[in-house]
């Protein structure tokens, strides 16, 4: 019975968040462009790479990812992942061109009673054109937040850990 539960819990959560994703997507391109949703398992070994480099380890063993392509030639990818807040996820959304560059980012779903400012646009605008090589330091590029330092720490190192991951995994996404 409780595996029942966890399911249809999993199953009405599980919707939101995609429809809430591909929003976002589309928002950042013209209806013309066709979205996949994907899950990317991540090795062992890139993990450990990743997540060392990163500060940060992450939520699951595989990514949910979207291939954005338009006229059959793929224009960017758009990765959905979590990081720990003080007490619950944060569920947040990267979407990175084919260079690698990140296009946008956006909170999904916050769940804290405090710190939702890590989703407001013009805080998050802060990682566009950002990559791997960038610097995510708190309080030298990216802005801290009063009262909200365990997210803003956790979702720049979220965001982070993305952009280090996209070159190691491009060549094997759909």
């Amino acid at each position: 019975m409780k595996y029942w539960y966890l399911l249809i819990l999993s199953i009405l959560l599980a919707g939101p968040i995609k429809e809430s994703s591909e929003k976002k997507i589309y928002s950042q391109f013209s209806n013309d462009v066709i979205i996949n949703m994907h899950t990317h398992e991540i090795t062992n070994e890139i993990k450990k790479k990743v997540q060392n480099e990163a500060r940060q380890s992450f939520y699951k063993d595989k990514l949910y990812y979207w291939n954005i392509s338009k006229n059959d030639t793929t224009v960017a990818y758009a990765f959905l992942d979590n990081v720990k807040g003080k007490t619950m996820p944060i569920t947040f959304l990267v979407i990175i061109n084919k260079d690698g560059n990140i296009i946008s980012t956006n909170v999904i779903k916050y769940r804290e009673a405090y710190g939702s400012e890590v989703g407001h646009k013009n805080w998050l605008a802060q990682f566009n054109n950002y990559n791997n090589n960038s610097n995510y330091t708190i309080g030298n590029e990216i802005d801290g937040i009063t009262g909200a330092t365990i997210s803003v720490n956790s979702l720049s190192r979220g965001i982070q850990k993305i952009a280090i991951l996209f070159p190691l995994i491009k060549a094997t996404l759909k």
